[in-house]
């Protein structure tokens, strides 16, 4: 009696492990699913009258740190210069990416930056005279030339890979994104809008895409020079 009631005990044990290990493989697979799939941002930044804004830079940041963060490619970027102008005029990378500095323009050009995220000033030259420049610490560099006053350039250099700009039409995408909670924070040389007034939280949780929207309240800003700045930028 006490042998058959062993294996009646035996085999209910037997069974209640098995639907623990079967509930926990499937917590697991759960959680991996959603740690692993990747959704694309729909960005978009509309001025007080609908008007796409572009040129403004849109950075996601994990508000939980990720396992394994992929890095946003290495390869080295470039700033141009083209007609006395910055190309682009807006640039982002992230933190630890060389950018180059060639001129492809019909004159001379100094480059220069005062901004504490990335102090440097190139030689007046032409051409591709100048090894790229590392950009290490996070934050916004203006750049000018000591040549023609009224060239401004910018290079937004974020921590995270998840990152991109606004096109001509205020629109932009970051693909790949892996499944969590994000904090997204908009900046652009023209926006005038407070910061706490331009950050967005999205969760990406299983659907491919997800948007992201910001509507301006206030007027754009003119273009800046790149000479001592005025208390009201953020610069």
């Amino acid at each position: 009696m006490d042998m058959v009631c062993g294996t009646r005990l035996a085999k209910v044990a037997a069974r209640r492990a098995t639907r623990v290990t079967v509930t926990v493989i499937a917590a697991i697979l759960a959680t991996t699913a959603f740690s692993t799939h990747a959704a694309t941002l729909e960005l978009h930044v509309r001025d007080r009258d609908g008007r796409g804004v572009p040129d403004v830079v849109v950075v996601a940041a994990a508000a939980e740190p990720a396992r394994s963060t992929p890095p946003h490619s290495m390869s080295t970027a470039v700033m141009d210069q083209e007609n006395r102008r910055f190309v682009p005029q807006v640039l982002v990378v992230q933190t630890g990416t060389p950018i180059s500095f060639p001129n492809n323009d019909t004159v001379s050009h100094q480059v220069y930056s005062f901004s504490p995220a990335r102090r440097f000033q190139l030689p007046l030259y032409k051409g591709e005279a100048h090894s790229p420049v590392a950009f290490d610490t996070a934050g916004l560099v203006v750049l000018g030339c000591n040549i023609h006053d009224d060239m401004v350039g910018y290079i937004f250099v974020a921590d995270s890979p998840y990152f991109a700009r606004t096109d001509a039409d205020g629109n932009a995408e970051i693909p790949d994104v892996p499944a969590g909670r994000y904090r997204l924070d908009a900046w652009g040389p023209r926006v005038a809008d407070p910061g706490e007034t331009l950050v967005r939280e999205v969760t990406l949780a299983g659907a491919d895409k997800v948007a992201a929207e910001w509507r301006l309240q206030r007027p754009l800003r003119p273009h800046p020079s790149p000479g001592p700045r005025d208390v009201d930028w953020d610069y």
